[in-house]
């Protein structure tokens, strides 16, 4: 089946007969932007590469392959088998695939999709062993092993611990102990070179505070108790085992402080030494250990302190010198990628690889001569592919279309895929020959109910803040046959750090079009805590939340009343988790700056952050003043129009925290809004009706409040 009629099926000329964008059209199923293609996998001789996607209107995932020049793209798996979840390549034409509880394999020369074997029920996390006679995946918890010659499904470990919830809704419904990833990340297990041992992470939570999180609508109430600290309190104990796969014999790494360090990352080297990244949950402390074969103790080669250091990024992988090791540091102004020798002791200091004056986004992926990496070199709001060969020279970008960009390089080093995806368009498959050329377009997955809608392109600005001497930015969306002279009612929302991003938001991004198609303005902005603009930026977000950020929302404010088309009496914010404690904050530390509020998942109660919060508030004890700054303290401040919104399975932000609000706002008198939802959690805005009920209060109360005065 080939894509040749599709993807010439491109967006016609729109006529002024556009139909009425509704909330029933954007959570129409099937949804109008499609299907959103994974991630591809590609061959060993890189000249095919494999993804999950279905076409425009049709049901789950189908397994499709592609040439890698992207001219030839085919549906390989059988249409009445269940969706794909997890791909490997076996060889340069075989594919195994997870589908269901079976694996199934797929032969390009033949064109054979044949259900190979059945797995444990609840199988996940599909990785090929080195050799590609076996798999290992995970189950409740645990590592299982499937043969394909006998196949037989052999259990390898005993750790797993079920949930102490039988409700398996929210962030913190998680096994008591499992080999998985933290809460918030972390690695799950990886083969050793030679297939003999397995790498694995388990996480244990039995230490953690015991939280209930009611469920309201089971037969009777039931406490529905969750593993779900605050900061300081005990955290995860997060620790990295080996598993010898003949033996099953396990040990386990000799780390510091399990309970105060997350794992980021771990990876085999080609002569079997495994490398380590952890780093501690206030982010401060960060550290590279190098395991030889057939030991259990690490060799620390690198650490780096700074205690105004927070929230992250953090990455690693060996070189293809299985000699040095390359990661991902903010030891300078921007994120870089550094290499340092991690064969012998030394007090060298990391060199920088990368260019300093932009941002590099992840950890490098080695194919061929070169890593590739993602970056913004181009400007704060795009994010690119950049390639640097690894006997140095200059970085080089990869992809040219102005957006988001995450690339998938082939092992050959030759071509690139990537997906990507902008202010108007959701995120699609391309691949480009690294040595020049245009792109070429692999998927079409948008609806014609999509393609027959316009969509209001974003501007980008910049205006001084009002405060000190930072650059501030800003995304504006604009109403289309704006009217001279009239003054339109402006809409700061979802705010959140890192918005003003030239890359398609979902749901959100959907609900930002219908409103400019309604007549507001939609702004976002980059807030203190952004990336893009230096690390002293960055880092004035510690301590510091619903702080001097909400100075740069005043001073975004003041820029958009400059101009002569905004009514500055019909100005209204709104967000989620973050971003609906911006708003809430907004109205009670600057009251009449906004008219209208939406405060959605909004965490007005530092005490009952999470512990991966003390990256940015630390802890009672170190920090006191940071959790004094409780929302409920303002609340004799509000004088503008509020609505909350908040699920009552939301773990991240518990329910309790706006219910004590709400309390003591009514105690004062205080007039505001408040939309629940029985079974939604901190995820609200991608969970079917949830989504529809809760964005159509947040439409409707905008509406009712910023409407044009009659």
């Amino acid at each position: 089946m080939l894509l040749a009629t599709l993807l010439m099926a491109m967006p016609g000329t729109l006529t002024a007969q556009e139909a009425e964008l509704t909330l029933d059209d954007i959570f129409a199923t099937p949804r109008m932007t499609g299907t959103t293609p994974s991630g591809p996998t590609w061959a060993p001789n890189s000249e095919h590469f494999a993804f999950s996607w279905s076409e425009p209107g049709t049901p789950g995932r189908g397994l499709w392959v592609s040439t890698n020049d992207g001219k030839e793209v085919r549906l390989m798996s059988n249409t009445t088998s269940p969706s794909v979840r997890d791909m490997a390549w076996i060889d340069e034409n075989t594919i195994l695939s997870l589908r269901g509880n079976d694996l199934w394999q797929t032969s390009l020369s033949q064109g054979d999709d044949i259900q190979l074997m059945a797995l444990e029920a609840g199988a996940r996390n599909l990785s090929l062993s080195p050799r590609g006679k076996q798999a290992a995946y995970i189950k409740n918890g645990d590592l299982w092993l499937a043969d394909f010659s006998s196949k037989e499904n052999r259990q390898l470990t005993q750790l797993g611990i079920a949930s102490l919830s039988s409700l398996p809704r929210g962030r913190y419904s998680r096994a008591e102990r499992e080999i998985g990833p933290g809460i918030w990340s972390g690695p799950t297990y990886k083969w050793s070179p030679d297939g003999k041992t397995i790498a694995f992470h388990v996480v244990d939570r039995r230490e953690m505070r015991k939280v209930p999180f009611p469920n309201y609508l089971a037969a009777e109430t039931e406490p529905n108790e969750v593993r779900r600290s605050y900061p300081g309190d005990p955290n995860e104990i997060r620790r990295v085992g080996l598993l010898d796969v003949a033996s099953g014999k396990m040990s386990f790494l000799d780390l510091p402080e399990p309970q105060a360090n997350q794992v980021i990352d771990f990876n085999w080297s080609q002569d079997g030494a495994l490398l380590v990244d952890i780093a501690s949950d206030t982010a401060v402390e960060r550290k590279l250990f190098v395991v030889a074969p057939g030991e259990s103790q690490g060799r620390e080669i690198w650490r780096g302190v700074r205690e105004n250091r927070m929230y992250t990024s953090f990455g690693s992988t060996w070189h293809p010198d299985g000699q040095q090791v390359i990661f991902l540091s903010d030891m300078g102004d921007r994120y870089g990628l550094y290499t340092i020798d991690a064969s012998t002791s030394t007090d060298d200091p990391p060199q920088l690889l990368t260019d300093p004056s932009y941002d590099v986004f992840s950890a490098p992926t080695i194919a061929g001569e070169a890593l590739f990496y993602a970056g913004n070199g181009v400007n704060p709001y795009e994010q690119h592919v950049y390639r640097l060969n690894t006997s140095g020279g200059e970085p080089e970008q990869i992809t040219q279309l102005a957006g988001q960009n995450l690339g998938y390089p082939s092992p050959n080093g030759k071509h690139l895929v990537f997906r990507h995806s902008n202010d108007t368009s959701p995120a699609e498959l391309y691949v480009v020959n690294n040595d020049g050329g245009d792109a070429t377009r692999v998927t079409q997955s948008p609806l014609p109910a999509f393609t027959e809608h316009s969509w209001a392109a974003a501007e980008y600005v910049s205006f001084p803040s009002l405060v000190d001497d930072y650059t501030l930015h800003a995304r504006i969306l604009k109403p289309t046959n704006m009217q001279s002279g009239k003054k339109y009612p402006v809409l700061f929302g979802p705010v959140y750090s890192n918005t003003a991003r030239n890359r398609w938001a979902g749901n959100y991004g959907l609900i930002q079009q219908l409103l400019v198609k309604k007549g507001y303005i939609i702004v976002q902005v980059d807030s203190r805590g952004s990336d893009g603009y230096g690390r002293a930026f960055r880092e004035e977000f510690l301590l510091g939340f619903a702080d001097q950020d909400i100075e740069d929302y005043a001073s975004a404010v003041a820029y958009m009343e400059s101009l002569a088309y905004v009514d500055p009496d019909r100005i209204g914010i709104w967000g989620s988790s973050y971003g609906g404690t911006l708003s809430v904050y907004s109205l009670l530390m600057k009251p009449g700056l906004f008219q209208v509020g939406v405060a959605a998942a909004a965490a007005v109660d530092p005490v009952f952050f999470g512990t991966d919060d003390v990256a940015i508030v630390r802890t009672p004890q170190t920090a006191p003043e940071v959790f004094e700054r409780k929302a409920l303290k303002y609340a004799g401040n509000l004088e503008d129009k509020l609505l909350f919104i908040h699920g009552m399975q939301d773990h991240v932000v518990p329910f309790k925290t706006t219910a004590v609000l709400a309390e003591e706002l009514i105690k004062q008198g205080k007039d505001f809004d408040f939309a629940f939802a029985p079974g939604a959690t901190h995820g609200w805005s991608g969970e079917r009706y949830y989504n529809r009920y809760l964005f159509g209060k947040i439409i409707e109360y905008f509406d009712r409040h910023l409407a044009e005065p009659k």
